[in-house]
């Protein structure tokens, strides 16, 4: 008999697909409470309205749920601990003969991968792998492999399956991409998706499971244990429940049911009123067969919509007319059949009307490495960002704008939740913790649709910023090595409106058109740089990566390049005089894209009624190269010269443009810095504030409530830290830019082990740190925007001040 039941709203927090963490759940009280605030309207008998898009995954408390019963059978995990390790895994060379596989040593914990120049490859890194017989799985069958480990060298990872030669313990037939490896020394535990396996990969039996390993220095991993999950357990706990589910390259909040199975929702149908919603499976030989049906009360059920669906790499987009029901009671049933326990996904169900208000749809623009001192926008000498001058024209431009942090990952935890990152927990920003709201829940407890679209998932899936979201998409960099993320990323933008046409809609991109590796795409490509000198800077790049030493966070990364450049005898400005050219060609290509999106909107008629704001996550450099401004400068500054509001470094563009709402023309000196944008796209768009944040909202300013003169500039606070694993405190910097001056406080915590510990900071990690205790270094920014010559000796009251000062700051927080 089916059972028949009310169920309570079960919000959890997302897995959201990711690909390297196992993140503790929360309990469901927080996100039934997200689900009440703001989501949607409901009478005392449970009928829904529809005053604005109602989620219908947001109210699982006001749905009947007819059937959804949990197997019993559910497959269990498989799990290799470190005996069966030690026993049962052998080392592989992953994807080339090298002279040599990393050798393995067992130890009393774990199984160890130790890392010599012997095992370097053709790249220049050092490579290895090990690898277990399976008795012939079927990949479709397994969701995740999960890997606790601890690494002293190491910056990437992967999974691999099946060996062309396994009488040579090699190579790899099939593996995924690689995902960074923490090189700390800690115990961390990395969840990778099986489906991630696409290179090279088949649909023979999986008779090998391999991991894979890219260190960039000699070192270890240790593997403590390894588990293999069934792509159903995620979901074996609950009859019903909400997910953000991974399918190909995106992810969707979906509602999860096990077959047979129906949601009933009892609808008060607005005029114009549709449903948009995805299909998706888990398995491609369980096929569901989906059904949209509607009952009017007193009246027959009508089935508007049946689809059967089967492909797990991909969802199925369909929207429902509803018009002609407007104004009656109905209820709204969506079913799914298939072989009884087949999970079942409904993605993002979305019911929509006629909307009476006005809500501004809001573009959250963010260019990844994005320097303002290299746009025309902010006075740079090459006219690369005509388009943004000309959006500067029609809204309000920041001139001293600043990303809170030198990285991705910190700097789009804090610009999203407008909290510093010692607040958030340190360098621990895996999992955000559980009661702080990031921008996306803001704008979904509005009922806004949601999405972030990104081609870095440090601002995705790897730094937990799935909560909240509809829709994400965070392919990595490598996805777009010719620096053309741009062009993937709208076309995935105008995808997802097609599929979910209502407004109002928050939309967050990421881009890495400017980011490393610099590769230009016509008819940028060869602007300011000739085809002969690109080919040049390319093989230099290459013969640099193949020289020996000591990695980069070991000696400085400006020693680093201008050493090894010096070795294979390339003058080092000539090199990043180059790099710096082929960064304005990527910057070219990104403004024009960005122009092409700004035109498809009023082609769309969306743009009178669309908040932008264009910002970036931090200044160059955007990955592993020294900084090339930096480095152009003369005379050079020293290494142990520096801090993160180095203009280079932190110096963002913020540019706020909305037709009607926003005065245009207007440039503000006044600093400000990324903390700062939550806080203003919630007062513009008329949301509540945030219950605690530390940046203040520009809306006063943009809506010219008050003057420049009127408004009290507030300190910017910048912060990089890393956490040492071993002993939990935190190490780094806190700084401060305040008018003329600007201090950077080193925080170097009591029995820190300075000399085990991977600093965050790696360009000034020449800098002594014998000294117990923090330290400071004072710079006077007005005549050293750059912060290359400290003046200490000059002003010891203002290092005394600001000593006291940031010390109390990091005490706060």
């Amino acid at each position: 008999m089916a059972n028949t039941r009310r169920m309570e709203a079960v919000m959890r927090p997302p897995t959201d697909g990711r690909d390297r963490r196992l993140i503790p759940r929360a309990g469901s009280a927080l996100f039934a409470l997200l689900a009440v605030v703001g989501c949607g309207s409901s009478s005392s008998d449970s009928t829904l309205t529809v005053d604005m898009p109602l989620h219908l995954e947001h109210h699982l408390d006001a749905a009947i749920v007819v059937g959804s019963e949990v197997p019993e059978d559910v497959r269990e995990p498989v799990e290799w601990g470190a005996e069966e390790l030690r026993s049962n895994w052998r080392r592989a060379y992953p994807f080339e003969f090298t002279s040599e596989p990393a050798r393995l040593v067992p130890t009393e914990d774990a199984l160890r991968l130790v890392f010599t120049e012997g095992n370097r490859d053709s790249d220049g890194d050092l490579v290895g792998g090990i690898y277990v017989d399976l008795p012939g799985w079927r990949k479709s069958d397994w969701g995740y492999i999960a890997l606790q480990a601890r690494a002293t060298a190491g910056s990437w990872m992967g999974l691999g399956m099946n060996l062309k030669e396994p009488e040579r313990d090699g190579l790899l037939a099939g593996w995924s991409r690689g995902f960074p490896l923490q090189s700390d020394g800690g115990t961390h535990t990395y969840l990778l998706r099986v489906d991630e396996i696409t290179r090279g990969a088949t649909d023979d039996p999986w008779s090998h499971l391999a991991l894979w390993f890219a260190a960039d220095r000699s070192g270890s991993v240790d593997i403590l244990s390894v588990q293999a999950i069934p792509v159903e357990a995620e979901f074996a706990a609950e009859a019903v429940g909400v997910r953000s589910v991974t399918s190909g390259m995106e992810i969707r909040r979906s509602i999860f049911v096990h077959t047979p199975a129906r949601l009933e929702y009892r609808v008060e149908i607005p005029a114009e009123a549709r449903l948009d919603v995805g299909l998706g499976v888990l398995r491609g030989d369980a096929p569901v067969t989906f059904e949209i049906t509607v009952t009017p009360e007193g009246g027959e059920a009508q089935s508007l919509a049946v689809e059967t669906h089967d492909d797990p790499a991909g969802w199925t987009q369909r929207s429902v007319d509803l018009a002609h029901l407007a104004g009656q009671r109905v209820r709204l049933a969506l079913g799914a059949d298939a072989e009884p326990g087949t999970v079942a996904l409904w993605t993002a169900p979305r019911l929509s009307g006629r909307m009476d208000a006005e809500w501004p749809n809001v573009i959250f623009y963010v260019i990844d490495g994005g320097g303002a001192d290299f746009m025309s926008v902010y006075g740079y000498n090459r006219r690369n960002t005509p388009n943004m001058e000309w959006l500067a024209a029609q809204g309000a431009v920041f001139e001293h704008a600043y990303s809170n942090s030198g990285w991705t990952k910190p700097s789009t935890s804090s610009f999203l939740t407008s909290l510093h990152q010692s607040v958030l927990g340190a360098s621990n920003l895996d999992s955000l913790p559980q009661n702080v709201m990031t921008m996306h829940e803001h704008f979904a407890g509005a009922r806004y649709q949601t999405a972030t679209i990104t081609s870095n998932s440090w601002a995705g899936r790897l730094s937990s910023q799935g909560r909240g979201i509809d829709f994400l998409r965070d392919v990595g960099p490598e996805q777009y090595l010719d620096s053309n993320s741009s062009v993937g990323l709208h076309k995935d933008f105008w995808s997802w409106r097609e599929a979910y046409p209502g407004q109002p809609y928050f939309v967050h991109f990421q881009t890495t058109d400017v980011h490393e590796p610099h590769l230009p795409v016509p008819p940028f490509a060869g602007l300011y740089v000739e085809p002969a000198r690109r080919d040049s800077f390319e093989a230099w790049g290459e013969r640099v990566w193949q020289v020996g030493g000591p990695g980069s966070s070991e000696i400085g990364v400006s020693h680093w390049w201008r050493s090894r450049l010096d070795s294979i005898g390339v003058d080092a400005r000539t090199f990043f005089a180059l790099q710096r050219d082929l960064y304005d060609e990527t910057m070219a290509h990104q403004d024009y894209q960005l122009g092409r999106l700004v035109e498809r909107l009023k082609a769309s008629g969306e743009w009178e009624n669309t908040l932008l704001i264009i910002a970036a996550d931090h200044g160059h450099p955007a990955g592993s190269y020294s900084r090339f401004g930096r480095e152009l400068l003369d005379p050079r500054p020293d290494e142990s010269e520096g801090a993160l509001f180095d203009s280079y470094r932190t110096r963002i563009p913020m540019i706020f443009v909305w037709p009607g709402h926003i005065q245009a023309g207007r440039r503000y000196s006044a600093p400000v810095s990324m903390i700062d944008v939550l806080p203003t796209l919630l007062d513009l768009a008329g949301l509540p504030p945030p219950q605690v944040m530390q940046g203040r909202s520009l809306a006063p300013l943009l809506r010219a409530e008050i003057s420049e003169a009127e408004w009290e500039p507030r300190p910017v606070i910048f912060e990089q830290l890393q956490t040492d694993r071993r002993t939990g405190v935190s190490a780094g910097h806190i700084e401060v830019l305040d008018g003329r001056w600007g201090a950077s406080l080193e925080i170097v915590p009591e029995g820190l082990d300075w000399e085990t510990f991977h600093p965050p900071d790696p360009q000034r990690a020449a800098r002594a740190h014998s000294d117990a205790g923090p330290r400071l270094l004072l710079y006077d920014v007005w005549n050293d925007p750059f912060a290359t010559a400290n003046v200490n000796d000059q002003h010891p009251e203002l290092v005394e001040k600001y000593t006291a000062f940031l010390e109390a700051q990091w005490e706060a927080h």
